[in-house]
């Protein structure tokens, strides 16, 4: 890992830190005595040059504890209520130890559906920047207060991974309760190894990771996976490190051998592309034929109605779909040009057909290369 380790770590301007539930809670209580060695690191990679984010869980197991309860609340509602009293308590205590160690916090609270809209993306994007310019560490979490079921991120560290495409950060770099990722799940298996270096997030190493039970807690080692995954494809290094001991932070960023590193599996993508493939949630399905599927995928092309062979989902212009091969593979996503309605009426016709077709026309392209996203 140490080799592959400093060669990311070297050249690290913009770090994503995600902070677990499990990192603030001390049996089975919101635990406010971290944040103070938690700053002195965030302090020390300041220092040292580099600009930090912090995406931080925590409103709950901080609002259980203001309002004494022992239980989770299960409902969205009580989830909601129980957040916005322990937001503040949260955000308070980031403030407090920061300020102590001479530097400001900033809230940032945000909903994948606010994200989804392009202009609000921008304008996110452009607060980041503007905060990080000033010297202040932007402080995210998820706005669980107005967030519904359908819209919420679901946890924070597909939020962070997110986060880290919107900013373009060098490197992802997650917290939570184990040592990194294991070759199977160490609560069910004693002799399971922990695995220093990962090229690729395949099924199998999905299935061992273990979702999280706990009190005050969401998510789990799926959940991080899934947010490597994202953010590898976005050419951004993920690790997966024990937050129990701040000092791992140094270590890190010193080039130690600690937790798990997820490389990149491919080039940076751009935060637009980023956006496309995994903030908007796709409105409908295309089915491509053989011939797309090599433009496409392969070629780097445009997606003509000549190479569409189904149509599924009702959406419009400018929405997010799935683009499929004939076996359901997941080929491409990408915002297309055309509605449902009429991409059914053109599809498999050539570009010099749509206009006779549909009295009009757009464009040649049902999604342009430039708004389509080649999934990985």
């Amino acid at each position: 890992m140490s080799a592959a380790n400093r060669k990311f770590i070297s050249s690290v301007k913009t770090a994503v830190i995600k902070i677990g539930s499990s990192v603030l809670v001390s049996d089975g209580s919101f635990n406010e005595t971290v944040f103070e060695p938690l700053a002195k690191q965030v302090a020390f990679l300041r220092k040292a040059g580099t600009r930090v984010i912090i995406v931080s869980s925590g409103a709950i197991a901080a609002g259980m504890k203001s309002l004494r309860l022992a239980a989770k609340p299960e409902s969205i509602r009580e989830k909601q209520a129980v957040a916005a009293c322990g937001q503040g308590h949260l955000i308070r205590n980031y403030t407090d130890a920061f300020s102590a160690n001479g530097f400001s916090a900033a809230q940032v609270l945000l909903t994948q559906d606010g994200l989804s809209d392009r202009r609000c993306f921008i304008n996110a994007r452009g607060t980041f920047s503007e905060l990080l310019a000033m010297g202040v560490v932007p402080v995210v979490n998820e706005n669980d207060t107005v967030a519904v079921e359908e819209i919420m991120f679901g946890d924070n560290d597909n939020l962070a991974a997110i986060v880290a495409s919107l900013v373009e950060a060098d490197l992802l770099l997650i917290l939570t309760d184990t040592s990194g990722v294991y070759e199977s799940n160490p609560k069910k298996d004693a002799n399971a190894l922990l695995l220093a270096v990962i090229e690729d997030i395949d099924v199998a190493m999905k299935q061992n990771a273990g979702d999280t039970s706990g009190t005050t807690t969401t998510g789990g080692m799926k959940t991080k996976l899934q947010a490597a995954q994202k953010a590898s494809s976005s050419g951004i290094p993920c690790i997966v490190a024990d937050g129990r001991d701040f000092e791992n932070i140094g270590r890190i960023f010193n080039g130690g051998e600690t937790g798990t590193l997820i490389l990149p599996t491919r080039e940076k993508l751009g935060a637009r592309k980023h956006w496309i493939a995994h903030t908007l949630k796709p409105r409908g399905e295309i089915t491509l034929d053989e011939g797309a599927v090599e433009a496409v995928a392969s070629g780097g092309k445009s997606l003509l109605p000549s190479g569409v062979s189904k149509v599924g989902g009702r959406f419009g212009r400018g929405d997010a779909v799935v683009c499929v091969d004939s076996d359901g593979r997941e080929v491409a996503r990408g915002l297309i040009a055309y509605s449902s309605d009429e991409t059914k009426r053109i599809l498999g016709s050539k570009a010099s057909e749509i206009e006779g077709i549909l009295g009009y026309k757009y464009g040649d392209e049902l999604i342009h290369r430039d708004n389509l996203v080649v999934s990985v």
